[in-house]
């Protein structure tokens, strides 16, 4: 059994606990969500497959219960402890009893005002926490009594950064400036040079702003964000979409686009879905 993240709307909205971060720490931070799996592991003892696909930033986990199985692109394994979930390409996580895990989805992690961290060394594997977050704050999660105090614990943590080094670290703010713009504004084609020529640096320097911060190219994460918006609009409503209202000047320069985000597995579920939403 397998959910797919926007075909399986219902899923994804229900049996997860979210939370979404406000004021200058949803610049940084998207949401905090917890599985909710009780119910239905009771209906699928042998268990199930989430599959996410690709988002701007990343993803650390903290895992509250057993082991489990998370498929990247280039790696399956288990995960018996917490981790750093890079998110350029779909991923597949498959639960089973006894699983329970708590996230936090990024744009920007603020580690990046304490730490050289760079996270375009952090793109296709799981890797370890260790090194991305206080053990104390681990085990503070850990230990909460519920999802509640697990958001306020990490709300808390990071809000205490970004508050610490507001005004530090232009290259911070620069990202963080131009992904909330963009999606505000629905405008993911600004070429580099404008954004560049915006912020008074060379179109290399915001590269390695974006890659440092994002693990993305500053073209990779609007155009991430471009046909997750484009997609969130064709599964709301497939007889309505329009992908020219997301820049894509026919069917198949969109098709391509989707074809690169979703896979060659999963194409073809989306492309019907496209196909079946028109009427001729």
């Amino acid at each position: 059994m397998e959910y797919l993240e926007f075909i399986d709307r219902e899923h994804f909205e229900y049996k997860y606990h979210r939370t979404w971060a406000t004021g200058a720490l949803s610049s940084y931070i998207d949401f905090c969500w917890e599985t909710n799996f009780d119910h239905l592991l009771s209906e699928h003892p042998d268990g199930f497959a989430d599959v996410l696909f690709p988002n701007i930033g990343y993803t650390y986990i903290i895992n509250l219960g057993t082991p489990f199985v998370m498929q990247l692109e280039k790696s399956s394994l288990e995960v018996k402890n917490d981790g750093f979930i890079p998110r350029h390409h779909y991923i597949t996580c498959h639960h089973s009893a006894g699983n329970r895990l708590f996230g936090i989805k990024f744009k920007v992690c603020p580690i990046v005002f304490e730490k050289d961290v760079d996270f375009s060394e952090y793109t296709d594997f799981v890797y370890p926490l260790a090194y991305l977050i206080d053990r104390n704050i681990i085990n503070k999660v850990k230990n909460a009594g519920s999802f509640s105090d697990r958001v306020g614990l990490i709300f808390q943590h990071y809000e205490e950064l970004v508050n610490k080094h507001t005004g530090s670290l232009n290259y911070v703010s620069t990202v963080t400036e131009i992904l909330v713009n963009s999606l505000q504004k629905k405008e993911f084609d600004s070429p580099v040079e404008k954004l560049a020529e915006k912020y008074k640096i060379s179109n290399r320097t915001l590269q390695r702003y974006f890659r440092a911060t994002t693990s993305f190219s500053s073209k990779q994460a609007l155009q991430t964000m471009r046909i997750r918006e484009a997609v969130i609009s064709l599964t709301a409503s497939p007889s309505t979409f329009q992908y020219f209202q997301f820049g894509y000047y026919d069917y198949s320069h969109f098709a391509k686009h989707l074809q690169q985000f979703v896979g060659d597995k999963y194409f073809k579920t989306f492309q019907e879905l496209y196909k079946h939403g028109k009427v001729e």
